[in-house]
Parts: C-alpha cells; sequence; structure tokens
C-alpha cells in the first residue's frame, strides 16, 4: 500500500466454547483500525459490529444466520459496500445462498442496510469473493472463487440491483484467492482485506467504537458570587477522547472562604463521583430504582428464592440504597392467580400515581402473564398491605393480552401526554417463534389497559439476539432531548446475553414499526466490562444531581448468580447511550481534583 492512511480492516473470529464466543458472534464482520496500514487495533472489544439478518420460515420461525469471507470496498459514491458469504448460524453453507453473496451498504461503516443475496448465476456455495468499482467503466466486478475451485466474475452497472449481474466468466487467476495473508495481533481474528478510509470517517469511527476517556476539565477561572449555595452550583464539564462532554457536580471546599468579608479566594474541589463495586445486590435480576415522593426505591428480580418474592430497598439516595434493608411487598402465597414467576419488577409513576408492572404465572412457565398493581392513595411503596391487589394486562375489549403464549418485561414509555406499553411475547402455539418486543397505547388512568392493538417493533434476527434462543426482551425507554430510545435485552440468560438499541425521534409515530431502527451490533457485552458477563435487562434512574445511571445485572463470573449493577450512562458523539464506560475512565483520578477562584461580592 502506499497510502499512509488511516485504513480499517474487516475480518471475522475463530470460534470459541459457546458462553465465550459462540460462532454465531466470531461468524460476523469485525472492524479494526490501523494508521499505517501494518498495526492495527480492534474496535468493538474484539466484536462484530455486522450480523447477517435471519430469515422466516413459512410458519413463521426464525432461521439465524451467519456471514463468512466479508469483503470491504469503495462504493461509487465513496460510500462503503461489503460483500460476504451468507451461512448457517453454525457457519456450514445455507442452501438459500447457493450461487449467490450477501450486500450490505453503509455511509460510515456503523449503521448498514442489508439488501440481500446478489444472484452470481453460478452452481454450487461460494468460497471466496471479493469486489471492487471500477471507475473507468463505472461497473462494480465480483470476482469469486466456485466449489469446483475455479474463479469467475461478474459485472454490475447497480450493485443494489440483486438480479442484474452479468452471467459468470471464468477467468484464469489462481492468484487472487485466498485474498494475501495479513498478520494481525488480534485474539482470534481471520483477516480479510483493509481499506483506506476518510479521516472523518477514521475519526468517528474510534468515537463510536472504543470507550471514551476522561482527558480533561473545562472550567471558568474567576466567578463572583454572594453565597455557597451559589459555589455548590458551579459545575465542571469533563471533556472526553472521543469529542463529547459531561457535566459533573463538584464538592467544594468553602472552610476558607470568609463570607462576611468580600475578596478574591481560591478554592478546591473534588468532582463528585458515586462508586458503585459490582455487584450492588446479589442474586438480583433485571433491577429498577425509581424515585417516589422524596425516596429512591430498589427492586429486582429475586434469584435467591426462586422468583417467588419481591423484595424492595428504600433510602434517601442511591447510594444508601446498596445497603438499605429489604422489605417483602408480594410473594406467591398471597394470590391464587400469581403462584411461581415473579419477573421483572418495575415502579412508573403515571399522573402522579405510582404502579408496579412485573410478571407472574398461575403456576406453570406457559402461563407467565404481564401484570400491574398499584399503591393506594398515601401508600407506602415499602408496605405490602398498601398495594392493591396485581390485575392482569388486557387488551382494550377486556380480552387477555396474549393467550397463545406468554408476555413479560412490561415497561412504560410516557410521551407527550400519551402512555406507550411495551413488552416482550413468545408465542408458543402453534410453533415457539421466541421472544418479541411489542409496543401498544395504554389507557393514563388504567395502564392494565390497552388503548390500541400491539405492533411488533423487533424480533431476535441477528446472531447475538438469538444466540443459544431466540430471545429479545426486556425493553426500557431512555429518552433525552434528541432521540427516544429503548434498550433491549437478547439472548439466553447466560454469559451470552447483551443489551441492544432500538431508536425513534422525538417526532415519530412510535406505534410505527417503520419508525423505529435497531442498532446492527450491542451495546453491552460480555466483552464490555471485564468480569461482567452476561450483562442486561436494564432500566434508568436519574438522581438528584441530574445524573443518568443504568441499573443492570450480570454475572461476577460465568457461572455465578445474576446479579446488579450500577453505572453512569454516558453519551456519545451522535447522543447515543454508552453503558460501558468504567468509573476509572468516567473521571480520571489526576483530574478529579479541581480549582476556581471565587470573588465574594456584598449582597444587593
Amino acid at each position: 500500500m502506499t497510502r499512509t492512511g488511516p485504513y480499517v480492516l474487516g475480518y471475522t473470529r475463530q470460534p470459541q466454547e459457546g458462553q465465550i464466543y459462540s460462532p454465531k458472534l466470531a461468524y460476523s464482520l469485525h472492524l479494526a483500525y490501523s494508521e499505517d496500514g501494518r498495526r492495527y487495533e480492534a474496535l468493538n472489544h474484539n466484536s462484530g459490529v455486522l450480523f447477517a439478518l435471519a430469515t422466516e420460515r413459512e410458519d413463521g420461525t426464525l432461521a439465524a444466520k451467519s456471514l463468512k469471507q466479508p469483503y470491504l470496498f469503495l462504493m461509487a459514491d465513496g460510500t462503503y459496500g461489503i460483500v460476504a458469504i451468507r451461512t448457517e448460524a453454525d457457519g456450514t453453507p445455507d442452501e438459500e445462498s447457493e450461487g449467490a453473496v450477501l450486500l450490505f451498504t453503509s455511509t460510515d461503516l456503523i449503521r448498514y442496510e442489508e439488501h440481500g443475496l446478489l444472484h452470481l448465476g453460478g452452481n454450487g456455495h461460494v468460497q471466496d469473493l471479493s469486489c471492487e468499482y471500477n471507475e473507468q467503466g463505472q461497473r462494480y466486478v465480483i470476482h469469486w472463487r466456485g466449489e469446483d475451485g475455479c474463479c469467475y466474475r461478474n459485472e454490475l452497472a447497480d450493485i443494489t440491483q440483486q438480479d442484474q449481474a452479468s452471467r459468470p466468466e471464468r477467468v484464469e487467476d489462481s492468484n487472487r484467492f485466498p485474498l494475501p495473508a495479513m498478520n494481525v495481533e488480534i485474539e482470534g481474528a481471520v483477516p480479510r482485506n483493509a481499506i483506506p478510509i476518510a479521516s472523518d470517517i477514521a475519526k468517528r469511527l474510534r468515537s463510536k467504537l472504543t470507550v471514551p476517556t476522561h482527558i480533561a476539565n473545562r472550567l471558568p477561572e474567576r466567578v463572583e458570587v454572594v453565597s455557597p449555595d451559589q459555589v455548590e452550583a458551579i459545575k465542571v464539564t469533563s471533556l472526553y477522547s472521543d469529542g463529547t462532554t459531561a457535566d459533573k457536580p463538584v464538592d467544594w471546599e468553602m472552610d476558607g472562604i470568609d463570607w462576611s468579608r468580600p475578596g478574591s479566594y481560591r478554592i478546591v474541589g473534588r468532582i463528585r463521583q458515586h462508586r458503585y463495586p459490582f455487584p450492588i445486590a446479589t442474586h438480583r435480576a433485571d433491577p429498577c430504582i425509581a424515585k417516589w415522593e422524596g425516596r429512591y426505591y430498589f427492586i429486582a428480580t429475586n434469584d435467591a428464592d426462586g422468583n417467588h418474592s419481591l423484595l424492595i430497598r428504600a433510602a434517601r439516595t442511591i447510594p444508601e440504597l446498596v445497603t438499605a434493608a429489604e422489605t417483602k411487598i408480594l410473594d406467591t402465597e398471597q394470590y391464587d392467580h400469581l403462584k411461581n414467576f415473579l419477573w421483572a419488577p418495575e415502579f412508573h409513576q403515571i399522573d402522579g400515581k405510582l404502579y408496579l408492572f412485573h410478571a407472574g404465572s398461575t403456576g406453570e412457565f406457559g402461563d407467565i402473564q404481564s401484570h400491574v398493581m398499584r399503591l393506594k392513595q398515601g401508600g407506602d411503596p415499602a408496605m405490602a398491605a398498601d398495594w392493591e391487589t396485581p390485575v392482569r394486562v388486557v387488551r382494550h375489549d377486556g380480552r387477555p393480552l396474549f393467550e397463545s403464549g406468554i408476555t413479560l418485561d412490561m415497561t412504560v414509555l410516557d410521551w407527550r401526554g400519551r402512555l406507550y406499553v411495551l413488552w416482550a411475547q413468545r408465542q408458543f402455539v402453534p410453533h415457539d417463534l421466541g421472544s418479541w418486543i411489542y409496543i401498544a397505547e395504554a389507557d393514563r388512568g388504567q395502564p392494565w389497559k390497552l388503548l390500541s392493538e400491539p405492533v411488533l417493533l423487533s424480533k431476535p434476527d441477528y446472531g447475538w439476539a438469538n444466540n443459544h434462543t431466540f430471545v429479545d426482551e426486556g425493553p426500557y425507554a431512555l429518552i433525552t432531548e434528541n432521540h427516544i430510545f429503548v434498550t433491549i435485552a437478547s439472548a439466553l440468560v447466560d454469559a451470552t446475553y447483551c443489551v441492544g438499541l432500538l431508536r425513534a425521534s422525538h417526532d415519530a409515530d412510535l406505534l410505527d414499526a417503520g419508525s423505529w431502527t435497531k442498532g446492527n451490533y450491542p451495546l453491552l457485552t460480555s466483552r464490555s466490562v471485564r468480569g461482567q458477563f452476561g450483562p442486561g435487562h436494564n432500566s434508568y434512574v436519574t438522581d438528584d444531581d441530574g445524573v443518568i445511571w443504568n441499573a443492570f445485572h450480570a454475572r461476577p463470573g460465568i457461572d455465578q448468580p445474576r446479579s446488579a449493577g450500577l453505572r453512569r450512562v454516558h453519551f456519545d458523539i451522535d447522543g447515543d447511550p454508552v453503558l460501558n464506560l468504567t468509573e476509572e475512565k468516567d473521571v480520571n483520578p489526576a483530574l478529579a481534583q479541581v480549582r476556581l477562584e471565587v470573588v465574594v461580592s456584598e449582597a444587593r
């Protein structure tokens, strides 16, 4: 290569043991970055960024797919294309892909569009491939090797037209495949090819696919105040390596200020950072924290007793919740219609009333359904007697929400005066379709009653979502200044569990599935934070300083119990949530202390 960089390398990985890095994860497009085309750094924790979509069988079930031999190329308009061989989930040949290759396009190598199969007209499965745009001929040229060991080529004027490829032409090019070997020091990497990328794309890739670190602070050099309250309100802006910022409260030392004597004073302070060593609660999954009438409450699925009770903690602050005592507010001895599987409890305030959404069953797994119970007027959330009887969620006509399977993990999205509920639903009859995410509008006064028909939002159609089982579940909304996000939990509830992201705009019709986009890769996996396996089913809470916290569960070891954790939510260059910013990256200890000149003036 004659160019000095930057470059991006596409690769797959060698599969490992199922809970570590299964074929569904390994057989995906991974990216690595280089400034010089020789030394490459794995992006996204050496995890895939592009996965093949599952296909749908005639009976509605999903057939998981993977991809091999991905090849990056530049499109005619300067954007990016990827061709790959679609395979079955385990990497074996996909019968539907015989004589065809899979095409994706992307403007930034972060978000991708899958265009489907490009039919090349050959017999048998493609074994290797490459693609380039020929500027002189203004055509895309695909070279590939067939099962017969021979090389062929096709041309297309518009590569997104799947059936417009020329007839395959056999070519004598024994040196084209396999691709030239690349030696990269990346665990398990099976390198493919590297392409030069523009500096702005390179910067964006690194910003989106590496964890930011705290590199500097921004603070006024001098402020004029008349009272301690004004100093306490002064925040520092932390600057991060990806160009993002976060405003942080500071614990200022003001003992040296004589408030009765106007003048200039130099003070120091420390960036306030609540630290929560993982885990904060063992055998507690699907955690949720909410503030109600001046106090914070923590609740979670209780794995310690086999999901037969719901225990609540109450405290004045979130840090105090870690050591707060637990009180039982519901168990499977209280009601005849709730005898098992008390799962995924969530507090939600709706028009001044507090509700607890949770799942429960009359006894069998196949009877699990979403329920809602309301706190009585003036009641104490920590008192079991102050909660009304849990009510099963129903449709607008009073019929059960779903009768051909189970519903669970119901949550609330309250937006512009309309109340939406989202939940996980798994159809068992006539076929097990796996768990899918649905949304509907609900009655604000009776949030257990839908006002609209359910709308499907997400299926577990990527390899990271159907790893070991086909599950999208645990939706939870996070609304920011620019977006409406819903994080979801996917895959089996083991070390393969992970967190994905759905996104909609503020002005979108939230009941239109087309208003939502789904990220190609998960935000949080077992590779995101060392020692936290199978992170997922998270929720969000804002503390008194305005800091948003991610409450999640993970396992401290592959075979350890599900346990709750807390970590600050950061936001990246696009405003998307960053869920893997660890405490030492969030606040650099060397930058934790800040200084300020305070000018005390006479009160007016």
